[in-house]
């Protein structure tokens, strides 16, 4: 996957979580607002992913652009 495509499924996985979390609070389920909180970590760790991705892809196109830049 892509950065970018990492972070979007980060942010719909955190979006899941939390109605999760609010449906579990409403209906007073325990069980469904710990799979909700998991959720959103997931969501947290996948957009933390993405952007590490993007971040190395950034920092090698600025790297081929200065080498380019030599010849």
């Amino acid at each position: 996957m892509s950065g970018t495509t990492d972070k979007i499924s980060g942010i719909a996985n955190e979006a899941v979580g939390k109605a999760k979390q609010g449906v579990g609070s409403a209906v007073g389920s325990e069980k469904l607002k710990g799979e909700g909180a998991a959720q959103e970590l997931k969501g947290d760790a996948q957009k933390a992913v993405g952007d590490a991705k993007n971040a190395v892809k950034s920092g090698a196109n600025k790297a081929a652009d200065a080498i380019n830049k030599k010849l």
